[in-house]
């Protein structure tokens, strides 16, 4: 996960190859506590019906649909969809070519189709990058057909970043912009009816130096911390126990319509 204290180009850069989200992937894979998984879970408060039009907006990798693409298969039509040309064809690669998806680079500020679209629109863990949130979130709505539903994955703030940033010293240094916290009232501007799933998870890392490719995996990290690797690596071991470090995972979901 990353926050909107990086510029438009800074975001661009991060997202300009997928081997960091691969990362940042693999660690919840690998050590979450919750063994659901969090794309799992997602798909037990989606409602796609059979026949629905479907947009996904900053898909990343695809990775969520790879063992869910049955869901793909009922809907009349699928876009799914990213910044990154990158990570559009990274998704296409890893969920395959399917005669009613279609694979496109979108903005969400300017979302390239007509009023009442789609009956569903996703975007997970990426409203926090985007500059203009009012304009993405009333381009979401303009393309939402009445009576339909707005997901938008994102993380509280009581994450794994916020905790490292506090053991770091460094407990200002990520502002989320779109958080469990305070997405809700930049929600309420565009729908009547908000409310919030929360995700039950933590994470317990058995080997540090996953944990530390993980941490410089976005930029934004890169950016703002004034320690060296090592120190990093010195300071976390600190919070090492019996081997192990344990970390919070806040993560959740807005369902607005």
């Amino acid at each position: 996960m990353g926050y909107s204290i990086n510029s438009t180009e800074k975001v661009k850069e991060q997202y300009s190859k997928t081997e960091g989200l691969s990362t940042r992937i693999s660690i919840h894979e690998k050590y979450s506590t919750n063994k659901m998984g969090i794309s799992n879970w997602n798909f037990t408060i989606y409602e796609i019906k059979e026949g629905m039009k479907v947009l996904e907006l900053g898909c990343g990798t695809g990775s969520m649909w790879i063992e869910h693409k049955d869901v793909l298969e009922r809907c009349s039509e699928a876009v799914i969809s990213d910044f990154s040309e990158a990570m559009t064809k990274k998704a296409e690669s890893n969920i395959g070519a399917l005669p009613n998806v279609k694979y496109q680079v979108i903005d969400i500020q300017d979302i390239p189709y007509e009023d009442g679209y789609f009956e569903v629109v996703i975007a997970n863990y990426m409203l926090y990058h985007v500059p203009d949130i009012d304009k993405a979130l009333s381009e979401v709505k303009r393309v939402l057909k009445s009576g339909g539903h707005f997901y938008a994955g994102t993380a509280g703030e009581n994450g794994i970043m916020e905790t490292i940033c506090r053991w770091l010293g460094m407990e200002n240094a990520y502002k989320n912009t779109f958080s469990l916290e305070n997405g809700g009232e930049k929600l309420s501007k565009y729908f009547s009816e908000v409310s919030i799933e929360r995700y039950i998870d933590s994470l317990e890392v058995k080997e540090l130096d996953d944990l530390i490719e993980y941490i410089y995996s976005g930029i934004t990290f890169k950016n703002i911390c004034p320690f060296s690797k090592e120190e990093i690596k010195k300071k976390l071991s600190e919070h090492m126990d019996n081997g192990v470090i344990k970390l919070p995972k806040d993560p959740g979901m807005f369902v607005a319509a």
